[in-house]
């Protein structure tokens, strides 16, 4: 088999200083056993965030065709030195070649952060800049210490765009992580209340998302101008004369404005103006928010030089992603039931949108809203989960939940709309699976500490089975 080397052993010397006794090839880099490509480049991570010392896993690492391991300890089970690179610290070998990865790099970069619609704004760039080039973007959700300098290090050497998603739940993580990323363009999707189980406010939250624009020395920063907290926000920008603004949404002083919304259940079509030109287009996914994200996708293609009329006509194709709005239609009783998998995460706004999207498919059957708990909203748990009634009684037939917080939006959700409350999502899912009927639309959502995946899997199989 032919590896096309993403690090060579120079490569990785260079970027680590590791000892290394053989020479390397490495088409990837993974810091997960079960996840090895042949060819692989294995880093054995040890800290926070860190389930298992990765140190136990390397033997089958290499058992699954990895080309080398990165350690900081003695491996009892494999003994071949000439496949391992020593250093002090393996997190900071990971951090190192994602920074040396980034240096290396000519790809205009873009960072996102935000409250909400991180992940699906990250996908939609990857997808619209595709067409323009060689896209890399981070996989998954990794945003975090590790998965940020771990998309870095995957990043081709020739790669024309880089997209990076940026996280946080606590103030000070995002800086160091930006200054890693070194972005050309940042978006910062929203501000809502979100992990407030770790700030004061909303407004600290708003400061803590700020801390992208660390990471440039110049560049674009992406601001949605419908946000309460864009003064706030712009006026941590203007701290940098050598960063600009662009704004997006519906305000009238947006940049890049939205002039006109209309959607159903399978996309929107939107009108728009930026730069002195009126653009209309088609979005291949439903929601108002989908189209409001689509605004800042458009200021960050325009920002780092791409062409726009290409982004906005891939804009068309785009869809969703599991466990963020992916559809599963599938045979029940004598027909067929519609499942809306929204298990990744949730936060008031996300549910809130989830609902108006569901509300506008069509069906001779219900729709019905699983739920389960918002995590890290702190104090004010209960109260912002009841908060939802009004949007559940609005656009939901029936209502299930589960979890410790959802029981205050069950309680507050009038009586004829409340089919069961649970624990847990495993304890819930038998009951949702009887009441279920052929053209039932089924929205399921929760955080993921919430194991709302759990409900989705266990129709999915009933489905089979």
């Amino acid at each position: 088999m032919t590896i096309q080397p993403l690090w060579t052993a120079d490569d990785i010397a260079r970027a680590t200083g590791a000892r290394i006794a053989g020479d390397i090839l490495a088409g990837g880099v993974s810091i997960d056993s079960r996840t090895i490509e042949p060819g692989d480049i294995f880093i054995a991570l040890n800290g926070p965030g860190i389930v298992r010392d990765g140190h136990e896993f390397v033997a089958q690492a290499f058992a699954r065709g990895a080309s080398a391991a990165i350690v900081s300890r003695q491996v009892d089970d494999f003994s071949d030195d000439s496949r391992l690179l020593r250093v002090a610290d393996t997190q900071k070998a990971l951090e190192d070649m994602g920074k040396a990865r980034r240096a290396d790099s000519a790809a205009p970069i873009i960072g996102i952060t935000g409250s909400v619609g991180k992940t699906g704004t990250k996908e939609a760039l990857r997808h619209v800049l595709s067409f323009q080039g060689r896209t890399h973007a981070s996989a998954a959700s990794y945003n975090n210490l590790w998965g940020v300098p771990l998309s870095l290090a995957r990043m081709p050497k020739d790669a024309e765009f880089g997209i990076f998603e940026i996280g946080m739940n606590h103030a000070g993580e995002i800086a160091p992580l930006s200054r890693q990323v070194r972005p050309h363009a940042a978006i910062i999707t929203t501000v809502e209340p979100v992990h407030l189980e770790f700030f004061d406010s909303v407004e600290n939250i708003a400061d803590a998302k700020a801390e992208i624009f660390e990471g440039m020395d110049r560049g674009t920063a992406i601001l949605n101008r419908d946000n309460p907290h864009y003064d706030r926000l712009a006026a941590t920008v203007r701290r940098n004369p050598n960063l600009s603004i662009r704004s997006f949404g519906s305000h009238a002083q947006a940049d890049v404005r939205l002039l006109e919304f209309s959607g159903d259940d399978q996309g929107s079509d939107i009108r728009v103006t930026m730069n002195g030109r009126v653009l209309s287009g088609h979005i291949g996914q439903a929601g108002r928010h989908i189209a409001n994200n689509a605004l800042a996708i458009l200021a960050g293609v325009d920002a780092i030089g791409a062409d726009i009329d290409t982004a906005l006509n891939a804009l068309g194709s785009i869809g969703a992603i599991e466990g963020r709005g992916l559809r599963h239609q599938i045979a029940w009783g004598n027909g067929e039931m519609t499942i809306i998998d929204e298990s990744y995460n949730a936060s008031p706004p996300s549910i809130r949108a989830a609902l108006t999207v569901l509300a506008s498919m069509k069906t001779t059957g219900r729709r019905i809203a699983v739920l389960g708990d918002m995590r890290e909203l702190g104090p004010q748990s209960d109260a912002l989960h009841a908060g939802l009634a009004d949007a559940v009684a609005d656009h939901v037939d029936l209502l299930f939940t589960c979890g410790t917080h959802m029981r205050a939006l069950f309680d507050a959700t009038p009586a004829s709309k409340r089919a069961a409350h649970a624990s847990n999502s495993a304890e819930l899912a038998p009951t949702i699976r009887r009441a279920l009927r052929a053209n039932d639309i089924v929205m399921i959502k929760g955080s993921l500490g919430s194991a709302m995946g759990v409900v989705v899997k266990d129709l999915l199989k009933k489905a089979e089975g």
